[in-house]
């Protein structure tokens, strides 16, 4: 029994909505709903007002001896414009449910057991019922269209189809309630030594970069992907011992990025004409612990054409809210952030990505780098006010003694704040001034 075993689902993080909404949303939470559930069955309820910390996937924790119960909990995130609504679960209505590998359903009493005795890349789904998100007043009546991520689906209650993209129509109050999601989970073993490395096949030897030779004039993706996994393999290693058996191997590749770098374009087959030279990295990831390494290839490509490194057209801007990054299919890269009143290189436009949210691209020494901040933690959103309104400096004091008026356009930075008296606020003014106003004098 891995007693340190904990089966989690990244994917789980966030549904993104790929639908553009005219309005940003504000995520709003019923007093008496929950924004995370723990354990199976019918979600218990909470005394009116309660809330329980948004977890941004779904964890399942294993039993340790008879001391710990094993537990599960889960939530899940909607972004509409770079604001985000958490999900809400109805108590005594909404139900979770845990399916092993085998679509067998496991019951509470056998939970324990089930949980605990997993082993590593073992996958079990999780159903949640009656799930609803609060767009805000401001998105009443709005479609908006959810993607799942791969492997997870909505199913509709009217015809029980399964879909992994659903489009639905808000109500007048910016609600929608979702009849079922499932999300698939695995299995890992954190606990489990063994790390990622990269070797040469035919010498065996560890190695920490690579290089590559072709000849070619118009290539694919493919080839150069093909190439390198020809001459280099990634293996679990738990000290100086190989495991062959640890885990299998997941590969990927910036090959993409790392032309459109260069101002190489790559056609929707993977097919460009290949520079004279170029690094791109190649990324192994373990299945069972996601122990990763990263291996940077350089490709040398005798008939290729010259490429005269282009410095890419750049502006700097100040960062208003704290800032994440987000790579080209709008899902964040790392846990760093960018923080509020520092200055960042970026591209002249913003970009639209997958989501329909416009991004910056940061530039670093005049590259573009394939990571993107939220224009609105940049130049914010322009609001309209539809109450009178006071500045803020903290949750009991003014910031001055400016009303501002119902009509007026203010533009607010980022997502909201919240106070220490639990209300929302927005940060206005370009400068770091400690000025906010109240999300509910904009709905």
């Amino acid at each position: 029994m891995k007693k340190n075993l904990r089966i989690v689902s990244a994917a789980a993080a966030a549904l993104l909505a790929v639908a553009p909404v005219a309005a940003s949303a504000v995520s709003t939470v019923n007093a008496d709903s929950v924004q995370s559930v723990t354990q199976l069955g019918k979600v218990p309820a909470f005394a009116n007002g309660s809330t329980v910390n948004v977890k941004p996937n779904i964890t399942l924790n294993t039993a340790v001896g008879n001391s710990v119960a094993a537990t599960i909990s889960a939530s899940f995130e909607v972004t509409v414009n770079g604001t985000t609504a958490t999900s809400n679960f109805k108590p005594d209505a909404s139900t979770v449910t845990l399916k092993d590998s085998k679509g067998n359903k496991v019951e509470p009493d056998e939970f324990n057991k089930k949980v605990s005795q997993a082993v590593a890349g073992e996958k079990f789904t999780v159903t949640l019922t009656d799930v609803g998100l609060n767009f805000g007043s401001q998105n009443a009546n709005k479609e908006i269209t959810l993607t799942m991520p791969e492997g997870d689906f909505f199913q509709l209650a009217s015809n029980n189809t399964v879909t992994n993209s659903r489009t639905i129509k808000l109500d007048q109050n910016g609600t929608v309630t979702l009849n079922q999601v499932a999300i698939n989970v695995t299995a890992k073993d954190f606990a489990n030594p063994a790390v990622v490395a990269w070797y040469d096949r035919e010498t065996n030897v560890n190695v920490t970069s690579g290089n590559i030779t072709l000849d070619a004039g118009k290539m694919n993706v493919a080839q150069f992907v093909a190439a390198a996994e020809n001459k280099y393999v990634a293996r679990n290693n738990a000290g100086d011992k190989y495991n062959s058996q640890s885990s299998t191997i997941s590969y990927s590749n910036n090959i993409k990025e790392a032309l459109k770098a260069m101002n190489i374009d790559v056609d929707a087959n993977g097919w460009f004409v290949a520079p004279k030279s170029f690094t791109f990295e190649m990324t192994a990831s373990a299945n069972n612990n996601d122990a990763s390494a990263k291996l940077p290839i350089t490709v040398t490509v005798p008939n290729g054409k010259d490429v005269t490194p282009a410095t890419v057209p750049s502006q700097s801007k100040t960062i208003m809210h704290n800032a994440y990054s987000y790579d080209k299919d709008a899902k964040r890269v790392g846990t760093d952030k960018v923080t509020r009143y520092n200055t960042v290189t970026v591209a002249m436009n913003t970009t639209k990505l997958a989501n329909g949210i416009s991004y910056y691209e940061v530039i670093e020494n005049g590259k573009a780098t394939g990571k993107y901040i939220n224009a609105d933690n940049i130049d914010g959103t322009k609001r309209t006010l539809k109450h009178n309104a006071y500045v803020y400096k903290t949750s009991k004091k003014r910031a001055n003694k400016v009303v501002l008026k119902k009509g007026t356009e203010v533009t607010t930075y980022g997502g909201a704040y919240t106070f220490k008296n639990g209300k929302k606020y927005y940060k206005i003014g370009a400068d770091t001034k400690k000025t906010y106003v109240k999300v509910a004098n904009f709905e």
